[in-house]
């Protein structure tokens, strides 16, 4: 071997034609851009949460390496679907904790720090609706929301993975948050209160 370390594209190509070693390769290269995103994502979850970036990334490498089938084009592809996958691990814990709330039949007081966590997580369900609702509507928009607000990416970097120039990033980010904003003000009010 001449020491030279196969690239991100190479081993997601090997991975995706059914090398199951080439996924043990990838991890080590991605893994602090994984864990950068992972701690992006994790500075907006509640205080006093217990999971922590290492075991956010470790629990998204579980998914990938029992999904069924990988195809990544790239790295960049690579690093939109590790977004997806972390934010989706966040919210089933959201929405986990909404549903031990309602059927464990417990009753505490509430203090105000408690009381923040459950909005913050009654809210990381309700963007997580909204996102799904922008991505049937406009699958780049929620994209790039999704890889700035829980993938904590720049500007520059979002046009990198999505192959757009940065005026691009800039206008459908503004377009987009315009958008989130009205539809997370509708759906907040709609919500009814949470008198249980």
């Amino acid at each position: 071997m001449n020491g030279d370390k196969p690239s991100v594209t190479v081993l997601l190509q090997a991975w995706k034609d059914g090398d199951g070693s080439a996924l043990d390769q990838l991890i080590p290269l991605v893994y602090a851009e994984l864990k950068r995103m992972a701690a992006g994502y994790l500075s907006r979850e509640p205080a006093g949460q217990t999971l922590q970036p290492t075991a956010l990334v470790h629990e998204a490498y579980l998914r990938f390496a029992g999904s069924g089938d990988p195809d990544f084009r790239n790295s960049a592809h690579f690093r939109c679907v590790a977004a997806r996958i972390m934010r989706q691990i966040l919210v089933d814990r959201a929405r986990a904790r909404n549903a031990d709330k309602r059927n464990g039949g417990w009753r505490v007081e509430l203090e105000e720090s408690t009381a923040a966590v459950g909005e913050k997580t009654a809210t990381l369900i309700v963007l997580d609706d909204v996102l799904a609702d922008l991505e049937r509507q406009d699958g780049e928009k929620a994209r790039l929301l999704e890889l700035k607000y829980f993938g904590g990416l720049t500007s520059e970097e979002m046009a990198e993975v999505l192959g757009i120039t940065l005026n691009q990033v800039n206008w459908q980010i503004r377009t987009a948050q315009a958008w989130l904003r009205r539809e997370m003000e509708s759906s907040t009010s709609n919500r009814a209160p949470d008198n249980a």
